[in-house]
Order: C-alpha cells, then structure tokens, then sequence
C-alpha cells in the first residue's frame, strides 16, 4: 500500500484550532508486507515501534509483518503539520489493508489532539473544525503561498502555555468578525475580503514574543504585495497569503533580504486533494 498524506496550516489566523488548509507538501508511506518489521527512511525519525506513523498504524492493524518506507517535503517542525499527516498516513494505511470502514477522522483526532491539521490532511482544501467534525470547502484558485521556516523551532507546549486563560469579550468578538470575513471571501472567491478576515487578537499577539522575527514578517508582509501573513499553527513558520496574479517579485526580494541566516523561503501550492492510498502491484 502507498499512503501519500498533504501538509496543512491550521489557526488562518483568527480560526484557533478551528480552520486549517491543506498544503502541497507531502507525506508518502509505502508499507509492505515482508513477514517482520522494519521502519527504513532517510529522516530523522524514529526506526521503532514508536514511530508515530506506526503508532498510529498500529491503532488497527499489528505493525509486526510489515515494513514501512518513508519519505516526505513537509518540516519536521515548524508547524506544518508534519505530526498529523504522520497520524493520518498511519491509520489510513492500516485501514486499507485490513478492509476499511474505521473512522479516520476520530482515530487521528484523538491521537492528535485537535482536529484542524489532521482534518485537513486527510480531506484537502480547507476545513472548518467543531470538535471530531470537519466541513471541508475548496480554496479559490487564485489563491496561493510562500512560506517562511524558521530554522530554530518552538515548542507546541511552549507557544499553548503563551495563551491566557481568558479571553477579552471584544477580542472575542473581533476573531468572530474575522472568521466571518475570512470564510465569506474562501467561498465567494473574494480575495480582498479573505485579505480583510486575516487578523487576529486570539493567539497570535500572546505568541509573538517566542518568534519575533517570525512575527515582524507576518505584520510586515502585506507591504509587499501579499494578501496577509499568518503564523502557521503553533508557528514559529510563517504562512504568507498570496494573488496568484499579482506580481510576486517584491515580495521574494524582501523575504529573500531578511530572512539569511535564520529562515528558508518556499513557495507552496494550497493542497484540493487529500490524503490518498493506492494498492501497489
């Protein structure tokens, strides 16, 4: 069987552990059964039973018999959802060969988490999360990316410990207001009005002090000719909208001037398809 799982970008912004979208980054498994087990890959990443992949594989289906090949485009780390698409391949690996009919979706939720990233890896385009239940919608097409990856990581725990217990009401209301533009502009095709839905009061203010850099360019991006910046689930990359029409040069030109020696520049297609299994001859 070979599984190939797209990358995401959850929050969008405003959508805290509400909205993510796929991303043409992507995460392949080939898993063969040779009669023992046996994880090989050119990564960084754990070669035992407690790879995640075969964690997660191993929620349907003994991992003793088969061998695992990996290879993937998504980070490591960063926040593009490199732990999700693992979780995904995993159980939609094992579900395959064992006849189907498990409910991804939930499995990967609750070994996530969360919903938003393994959502969208798993159904494509964006998605709009309410606890293990994903609405999936399609991305205009003129819409696509560049992302800024931060050499140094930060770590998820350390950027949920950032956020403060309570919420203001206004800002409450201002990320409601925001989910609103951003998602009438998704639907509507309406790239200015998905430029206008980009802010955030929720999480991304409170974060900024772990990536500064990360979160300069963000603020900074629009003044290039991007649509917006968000920072890419719990960061520190930074996930930059942008006009597929609109010249780009600008913008690679600044990003390119302050981003040696700390951060690499992609660009990157969002992702319609989702995750995908084929049986191999």
């Amino acid at each position: 069987m070979r599984v190939r799982v797209p990358g995401s970008s959850a929050n969008l912004g405003p959508g805290f552990d509400v909205l993510a979208a796929a991303l043409a980054l992507h995460l392949t498994v080939e898993v063969h059964e040779t009669g023992q087990f046996a994880l090989l890959t050119d990564m960084h990443l754990r070669r035992d039973r407690e790879n995640l992949i075969v964690r997660a594989f191993e929620r349907l289906l003994p991992a003793d018999r088969f061998e695992f090949h990996v290879r993937s485009t998504i980070p490591l780390s960063g926040g593009l959802g490199s732990s999700a698409a693992g979780v995904v391949a995993g159980l939609l690996a094992a579900d395959r060969l064992s006849g189907g009919g498990a409910d991804i979706l939930e499995l990967a939720t609750e070994m996530e988490g969360h919903p938003d990233n393994v959502a969208a890896s798993l159904l494509g385009g964006l998605v709009i999360c309410d606890g293990p239940r994903a609405v999936r919608l399609e991305l205009p097409p003129a819409l696509e990316a560049v992302l800024v990856i931060p050499q140094r990581p930060v770590r998820t725990a350390a950027a949920r410990e950032a956020l403060p217990a309570a919420v203001p009401l206004a800002d409450a209301v201002y990320n409601l207001a925001q989910i609103a533009k951003l998602t009438a502009g998704l639907v509507a095709g309406d790239l200015q009005l998905i430029a206008d839905g980009l802010g955030d009061r929720l999480h991304q203010p409170h974060r900024a002090h772990l990536y500064p850099r990360s979160a300069a360019v963000a603020q900074r991006a629009s003044e290039f000719g991007a649509l917006g910046a968000t920072i890419s689930g719990a960061g520190p990359t930074v996930l930059i909208w942008c006009d597929r029409d609109r010249p780009r040069e600008p913008l690679l030109e600044w990003l390119e001037s302050i981003s040696e020696g700390w951060a690499t520049i992609r660009a990157v297609q969002f992702e319609p398809a989702g995750a995908s299994a084929t049986e191999l001859p």
